[in-house]
């Protein structure tokens, strides 16, 4: 799956939390007004799981999925806009993907769903659809995946008529002219540069190359320069005929299906489709069942166990895979992972498929298991995989289980009944992608709920589970140096051999079954109580404070809107502690190690659709718990329990020590992580950056030191939290008097702030650059910020309205017409209360220096402030009036509410009424308020910051250096400290920033700051 957010981004971080009602970015000390995602804590707070990139998509339906501590890496996409919307959405799916790519152009179906959205015959304006979109509140969406390719869009409801007609243009008389075509292959190759460090997307690669000659499985999907551009061009091509071809033949009504939110129409004509399942069996070669050892990019150790099953799309009443996967992905007692974490060899553990086009379509069905090693775990990895077949002839042995079917049944069959409203853009998207794989009549259903227990055919596919059948892909930095092969696309080095012939004898033949290892008891945490509560106080529009001590408080507010069985619990553990010396690294250990102490007796809750998240924050632990209400008391008050009862033994330590300066590491090769780590460190004072960080885990802590910091931790705290949902205020008030009770804490000495206090920039252009940490990654990342300061709620309002008319016209200038990269955007910037904007360029080194990027941008700043003076009355009224129709828009869920609410909450503002504020202060703004805060900004006493994380990779000569140059240097580059490098002569004015601690000492601070009114 190729997914491409082809309009406006308003942050590039991806947010791959995205599937958790994107509430994880409201703990940030930055967060950035709802614009820039991403709390420092998103980095760090998932501790142990830095193999995200490499298990992407092994998280979906039929996992036994995880909810706590994870993301799920997105796809190369970029964040669109998410504001608490209920709009109008369309989503069109066609039958056709890069399966049906020419094989003398690869990636040419990912290209032509690039090309069409630029402009049309009626509306032949480029970029006019975003600025449509843009100028109502939209966004629009595309991805490419094997056998289908999905298009949508959201917007206003009253502009919805016309931008379906704007839409579907696209699909009937797209422009695609010839000047487009060389711009946009710059943007796709951009999308397939960024992708590259990527371990998901390079695994993915390499196991689609063991596929037999001539299957798509081998396809290149992704396309590049080379393939789109420069071989074509060798071979005398024409990429426009070709294109114009593909879109003629294969973008035609007979292959489409869409589904309208607010609308009642969708067709469906139901005539064949390109067909690729005669092409059975992709993976019957020798090749397949072996061992490869894979160099990752990141630094993990990582086993994936995988087969290639038979089409199991036909099964989906019955789900074969999905109740397999929930008995090997379960993490309770007599569970593989269960045992792998009491040796201290494993920290997680994923099975199943994710169900996107690459593990399932008309040819074969994957079902892999994805285990993350520890440093011993990786030193008995075939013990480790001899686990996982003795749980599999365990499964095989005891058959399919009528009782744990039913059980999953129940579960999923409660979650769809009750399930909260999602967003219309992604529920279209399901939807016309359903209408694809389903009969009529489960359209809504088909890939939900489990239909039928068949025995039978969960024993075919059980059966298949074999030794002689899997294929075993082993990753690791110690297999560096060993590795002489190369994948074509992404350069991943790797190795195959044969798997020994003494592991293979022990685990065939006589396999002894594991005492251990044991079928789930009976859960206890699946609600049956779905009664909805009466109120026991007045009901309120806002939450109120229902207790209030020394020591903790508590804000409640019962749902009376969305009336399900469903309620969120959330908890902010102030301590003032953490920010001492190298406490931070030893709160980030304590969370994970937490976390980990929990995931045993937690899990049944979790597969019961009950999810807790734990997040270490910069002041506090902060506790998230949500699901149906009847049972989530026992989920919280086992949290709670675990942390007063906090300890860890040495192996355990040691384990998440290791595993956390993976994590460090794996954040530091990131360039846009590194820029903003440097950004912050920049801004915000006694800030410890994630260098800092690395540097005190390496110089080496001690458990005794974790078990004195817990202690201390729990000594003094302060408990604020917030209840919402299916409670009485008399039920949630026992919340925080269990907190008090169990944690027996003593009140704070002196009041902690929540937020930094930020450095004061000086009036001058100042840029820090800085080498990329990750030497074999070509991309680069420039970001130009321009600080405000202590300002109020209207100016912060003002400087959104602001960032929303420049966004359409910085992805025109800076991606559209120069091509500098595939994620450009700005952002409205909220540092710890601090307001400022950006404007940031994700870029290649190998196209461009960070200097020219930088002169680019300033370039659009000039071209943009002279369009705001050009601005006509009616088309700032136009926008302003989108702005305030975005933020009167209802919520589509409750937790869009609470994420609000405990925003206001965690920042100790309690302004709930915000929104309110914000829409009286953007009627009251005019056009010359506008015009002139921009201006305010870029006059000579403008506190301008740029931030180059840049690489000195040098691309494809690098690559041609040959096989013993690369297996002598290794590719994991220092991370311990950053590497300054001197500004150019072509950025005139600027100052270098050399020494960050030098800079930052004689500046003064902001005092502490909240945007109040």
């Amino acid at each position: 799956l190729i997914s491409d957010y082809s309009g406006l981004t308003e942050d590039g971080e991806s947010d791959e939390d995205e599937e958790e009602e994107e509430e994880e970015d409201d703990d940030d000390d930055e967060s950035e007004d709802g614009s820039e995602d991403g709390s420092e804590e998103d980095d760090e707070d998932e501790g142990v799981d830095d193999e995200d990139d490499y298990n992407e998509g092994k998280k979906k339906k039929g996992n036994a999925e995880k909810q706590v501590q994870e993301t799920r890496d997105a796809m190369p996409d970029s964040d669109m806009p998410r504001y608490p919307v209920f709009q109008s959405a369309a989503a069109l799916c066609v039958g056709v993907g890069s399966f049906s790519d020419p094989s003398d152009l690869p990636g040419l179906a990912h290209f032509l769903e690039h090309m069409v959205f630029m402009g049309s015959e009626k509306y032949p304006s480029e970029n006019g659809f975003d600025a449509f979109l843009k100028k109502h509140g939209g966004s629009d969406n595309a991805s490419t995946d094997c056998e289908r390719t999905i298009f949508q869009f959201d917007i206003q409801r009253k502009n919805f008529k016309e931008a379906l007609d704007r839409w579907a243009q696209f699909f009937i008389c797209p422009l695609m002219i010839r000047d487009a075509i060389d711009r946009e292959v710059e943007a796709v190759d951009s999308e397939y540069q960024l992708a590259k460090p990527s371990d998901s997307h390079r695994k993915e690669m390499l196991f689609g190359s063991l596929a037999k000659p001539g299957h798509p499985m081998g396809k290149f999907c992704w396309g590049n320069a080379e393939t789109l551009k420069q071989e074509p061009k060798r071979m005398k091509i024409n990429v426009y005929k070709r294109l114009r071809a593909f879109w003629k033949k294969y973008y035609s009504a007979h292959y489409m299906t869409l589904a309208v939110h607010r609308f009642d129409y969708v067709s469906e004509l139901g005539l064949p489709k390109p067909d690729f399942s005669d092409m059975l069996d992709p993976f019957d070669t020798t090749a397949f069942s072996k061992l490869y050892r894979v160099v990752p990019v990141g630094k993990v150790h990582a086993l994936n166990i995988t087969w290639a099953l038979p089409p199991q799309e036909k099964y989906y009443r019955v789900k074969p895979l999905h109740y397999i996967s929930w008995l090997i992905g379960h993490e309770g007692t007599g569970s593989i992972l269960s045992v792998l974490r009491k040796k201290c060899w494993a920290v997680a553990l994923f099975g199943g498929n994710s169900e996107t086009g690459f593990d399932q379509n008309t040819t074969y069905s994957i079902f892999s298991i994805s285990i993350t090693l520890t440093d011993e775990g990786f030193q008995n990895f075939y013990k480790v995989t001899r686990l996982v077949f003795q749980y599999l002839k365990m499964l095989q042995t005891l058959g399919p289980q009528q009782r744990i079917y039913e059980e999953i049944q129940r579960i999923e069959a409660n979650e769809f009944h009750y399930q909260e409203q999602i967003d219309p853009i992604e529920y279209v998207e399901d939807i016309c992608e359903n209408m694809q794989l389903f009969p009529k009549e489960d359209f809504l259903t088909g890939d939900q709920l489990m239909f039928e227990f068949n025995p039978g055919v969960i024993s075919a596919a059980l059966s298949l589970l074999t030794p002689e059948k899997a294929n075993l892909m082993l990753l690791s930095p110690e297999h560096e140096g060993q590795c002489p092969l190369r994948e074509k696309w992404f350069g991943t080095q790797y190795n195959m051999e044969d798997i020994q012939q003494e592991w293979m004898e022990q685990w065939t033949g006589n396999l002894e079954l594991n005492a251990d290892l044991h079928l789930p008891a009976e859960n206890k945490f699946i609600a049956t109580d779905f009664t909805l509560k009466p109120s026991d106080c007045p009901d309120t529009e806002f939450p109120v404070r229902i207790a209030d001590s020394d020591r903790g408080c508590l804000w409640y507010k019962k749902d009376n809107k969305f009336k399900i069985p469903r309620a969120y619990i959330r908890f902010h553990l102030i301590s003032p502690v953490i920010q001492q010396s190298a406490n931070v690294v030893l709160f980030d250990l304590l969370v994970n190690i937490l976390g980990h102490n929990l995931a045993e007796p937690a899990y049944e809750a979790e597969v019961a659709q009950l999810e807790y998240k734990l997040v270490a924050g910069e002041h506090g632990l902060v506790i998230k718990v949500k699901g149906f209400n009847h049972k989530l008391p026992l989920l919280f008050h086992l949290i709670i329990d675990h942390l007063a009862d906090f300890s860890a033994s040495p192996d355990v330590f040691s384990m998440f020590a290791e595993q956390l300066k993976k994590t460090y590491f794996n954040i530091l090769i990131k360039p846009e992580k590194l820029s903003k780590d440097v950004r912050l460190l920049i801004l915000e004072h006694s800030r410890w950056s994630m260098v800092d960080k690395y540097q005190a885990l390496t110089a080496g802590l001690t458990t005794e030191e974790l078990t004195e910091f817990s202690r201390s931790f729990r000594a003094e705290l302060f408990a604020e939290g917030l209840v919402q949902g299916n409670f009485s205020s008399a039920e949630s008030v026992q919340f925080l008097q269990y907190v008090t009770d169990k944690l027996q804490f003593s009140k704070l000495t002196a009041e902690v702030p929540v937020m930094f206090r930020v450095v004061e920039l000086p009036q001058k252009h100042h840029i820090c650059k800085v080498k990329s940490l990750n030497k074999g990654d070509a991309n680069s990342e420039v970001t130009v910020y321009y600080q405000s300061g202590p300002k109020a709620l209207r100016e912060h309002t003002l400087m959104e309205l602001l960032v929303m008319h420049m966004e359409e016209p910085c992805f025109d200038f800076l991606r559209t017409k120069e091509t500098l990269g595939y994620h450009v955007y700005p952002t409205c910037r909220n540092t710890s209360g601090i307001l400022g904007f950006s404007v940031t360029v994700e870029t290649q080194a190998t196209k461009f220096n960070t200097e020219l990027v930088e002169l680019k941008i300033e370039e659009f700043l000039t071209s943009f402030g002279e369009k705001l003076n050009a601005l006509t009355e009616e088309a700032f009224n136009t926008q302003v009036t989108a702005l305030v129709k975005l933020k009167e828009c209802e919520d589509t869920h409750l937790g869009e509410e609470v994420d609000r609410n405990w925003a206001e909450v965690v920042t100790q503002q309690y302004v709930f009424d915000r929104l309110n504020r914000e829409i009286e202060a953007l009627k009251q703004m005019t056009r010359d308020e506008l015009v002139s805060w921009f201006k305010e900004h870029r006059g000579q006493s403008s506190r301008k910051l740029s931030v180059h994380v840049s690489n000195a990779f040098v691309g494809e000569k690098q690559e041609e250096k040959g096989k013993d140059e690369d297996l002598r240097s290794s590719a994991y580059g220092e991370v311990s400290k950053l590497s300054f490098l001197p500004a150019s002569p072509k950025v005139e004015g600027a100052i270098a920033i050399v020494d960050i601690p030098a800079f930052t000492e004689g500046l003064p601070l902001f005092p502490y700051h909240k945007i109040l009114k």
